[in-house]
């Protein structure tokens, strides 16, 4: 690199760190935030979900009579199918400023957040039991390559450096490409996402509680299918955490 082209990229840091962020929801300015992008007022105001949840995938009942009152004080969906997983957890409610820090890290290329929110994800996926190794829902290589990064696998490396438990992203694969699930029913996105994932080295799961890390939880066919597969190719048992959950 030139001198001319090294004094411009200095220059350009000195300003940018000289110059105020805006948030990205109120747009004001961003200064003491835990996250970057977005102030420490709208952070403030995520809903994490420390209140009433199903026991079995966490739904948010909207109090503890809804949750007593509940047929064995599980959600609609768990009694009318049992999970392939054994828990899921999710660490708050898929809106405002959880969202557009997801959308941010998946969309807006903001890799330093991975790290950031993946410490978000801590207390849910502590409050689990303890796993054998952690896994996160992979990208098929397609998508991988456009991207650029797997967001689930950021937010998983996180996870296993507080919890010191080992990170294994090779043994589940999407060996199929699939359509966004965003704009799917729930039926559609069952069927999208059917055979869409494959244990390909099974020794690395077998006989061992798997933590299955994702970033957001919408219906759970995502998880349903990686825990399946993942159950079918023997392990132990596969337990859940997002960082949010829009359902």
């Amino acid at each position: 690199m030139d001198g001319k082209g090294w004094l411009g990229k200095s220059f350009f840091r000195v300003l940018q760190a000289l110059l105020p962020t805006f948030c990205r929801l109120c747009g004001g300015p961003v200064l003491e935030t835990p996250v970057p992008w977005i102030c420490g007022a709208c952070w403030g105001k995520v809903r994490w979900l420390t209140g009433p949840v199903c026991p079995r995938c966490g739904f948010a009942f909207p109090s503890p009579e809804a949750l007593t009152h509940s047929p064995g004080h599980l959600c609609g969906n768990c009694r009318d199918k049992e999970p392939p997983f054994a828990l899921a957890r999710a660490a708050g409610a898929h809106e405002g400023a959880l969202r557009e820090a997801i959308h941010l890290l998946k969309y807006g290329r903001k890799h330093s957040l991975g790290k950031k929110l993946g410490r978000f994800l801590l207390p849910s996926a502590g409050a689990l039991p303890t796993p054998e190794v952690v896994v996160p829902v992979p990208l098929h290589p397609s998508r991988l390559r456009h991207r650029g990064f797997n967001q689930s696998l950021l937010l998983a490396d996180a996870v296993c450096r507080r919890l010191d438990v080992p990170l294994d992203h090779g043994a589940l694969q999407r060996v199929r490409p699939t359509r966004p699930q965003v704009e799917l029913t729930p039926e559609e996105r069952k069927a999208n996402i059917r055979g869409a994932f494959a244990v390909l080295r099974p020794e690395r799961i077998e006989d061992k509680r798997v933590l299955l890390v994702d970033d957001v939880f919408t219906t759970g066919a995502t998880v349903s299918e990686c825990a399946r597969v993942l159950r079918k190719a023997g392990a132990q048992e596969v337990v859940v955490a997002t960082l949010s959950r829009s359902g």
